[in-house]
């Protein structure tokens, strides 16, 4: 059972070498210790900033995620996946501890830098990125956060996530390749909609093409259908984005197309990724979307739903590729020490299970995404995405 703010993770088993290559599993193996409950009327005592815990042998690494609050169980999902990693990969020299955001992501980060911890994997959401920066900084303990948000990104504050302006410019580049030239957009009023336009905007001008027409909605079924009747009457384009859900999308797609068409072509986000109800969609079908590869996911949510009895979050992946990393860093990385400059923004990248990524000097990962078609009832992958950069 979680406590307020933390679980211990101490995996003990042999070490084994470990690639750049993502390790899929493929059964249990170790022993997981949690340190015994405290009685209620034994509280454990503070731990002291002015004499941190000495770990000799072993990285103190903190995952910070929800385990309380709205998105517990998203939360959860990425610490069960860390612990899988952890015992894939016989990971020894690792010591991760869990510490719950749902709260005070503030008094989440103070606790692990106070234990000792010398670089924190999360938050999960970016509103939480200034409350657990400002101890980390202090520290000089970077953060590795699963948010998706670019602007986030510092030299301390490496992004995780599968950002969507990425995904928004594999797609387009890729429509352009096939011949597209003038460009329209249904995007939500927002954040969300505000980066997906002015990542299209951006790629469509570096192209030599034309954004021609744009339409907001609040994101609501009567607003997008509006939207989409007015675009549908505005004309000039042969391609249309629509930076939304696959819900959403599907509501929109009728308005915007007949079924069979083949102009205009519709594009969409990395949100349409594993919707599988988008390939019942007529007017859908023959549209396009990037994502990360699936391939080694799939392995790895067989294994986490026979160890855990339910199906991972898709950015539970994330979790996993987390401690891959954080196994990567430990080969120029000596306990007890602050991470050395440079390590985070290897131009190499390394691979995990969503593919290859590698982090830029402004803190924002790259990573490698695959073209897919939506057709009748499947997704087909119509141009596979890099091995590496």
């Amino acid at each position: 059972m979680f406590g307020k703010f933390k679980r211990l993770l101490t995996i003990g088993m042999g070490a084994i070498a470990l690639s750049a290559c993502a390790v899929i599993p493929d059964g249990d193996r170790g022993v997981i210790d949690r340190a015994p409950p405290v009685a209620d009327s034994a509280p454990a005592a503070a731990p002291s900033a002015d004499v941190l815990p000495q770990d000799l042998e072993r990285h103190r690494v903190a995952l910070l995620v929800p385990l309380s609050g709205t998105n517990a169980q998203v939360g959860q999902s990425i610490a069960n996946a860390t612990t899988m990693a952890l015992l894939d990969t016989g990971a020894e020299n690792l010591r991760i501890t869990t510490y719950d955001t749902g709260s005070d992501a503030g008094e989440a980060a103070r606790r692990a830098i106070a234990d000792g911890n010398r670089l924190i994997l999360g938050p999960l959401v970016r509103n939480n990125v200034g409350n657990v920066l400002q101890p980390a900084r202090d520290a000089d303990v970077p953060l590795i956060t699963f948010s998706n948000d670019a602007t986030v990104a510092r030299n301390d504050v490496f992004v995780m996530g599968h950002v969507p302006e990425q995904s928004i410019e594999r797609t387009i580049n890729f429509a352009i390749d096939q011949g597209a030239r003038n460009f329209a957009a249904l995007a939500p009023r927002g954040d969300y909609g505000n980066r997906t336009l002015a990542a299209l905007e951006r790629i469509v001008g570096e192209r030599g093409g034309n954004v021609v027409a744009i339409e907001r909605y609040d994101r609501s079924n009567t607003s997008i259908l509006s939207a989409a009747d007015r675009l549908s009457t505005a004309g000039g384009f042969d391609t249309i984005l629509i930076a939304d859900s696959a819900r959403m999308s599907a509501m929109a797609a009728p308005r915007l197309k007949e079924a069979g068409d083949d102009l205009p072509s519709l594009v969409g986000t990395e949100l349409w990724s594993d919707e599988a109800g988008l390939t019942r969609v007529p007017e859908l079908r023959g549209a396009w979307f990037s994502a990360v590869s699936n391939d080694r996911y799939e392995r790895f949510a067989e294994s986490y739903e026979s160890r855990f009895g339910d199906e991972p979050f898709r950015i539970a992946s994330l979790g996993y590729d987390a401690v891959l990393l954080t196994l990567r860093l430990t080969r120029d990385w000596r306990p007890g020490r602050d991470l050395p400059d440079g390590l985070l923004t290897d131009s190499e990248g390394f691979l995990g299970l969503d593919g290859p990524i590698r982090f830029m000097s402004n803190g924002v990962g790259e990573r490698a995404f695959e073209v897919r078609q939506v057709g009748n009832g499947v997704f087909t992958v119509v141009d596979a995405a890099p091995s590496g950069f």
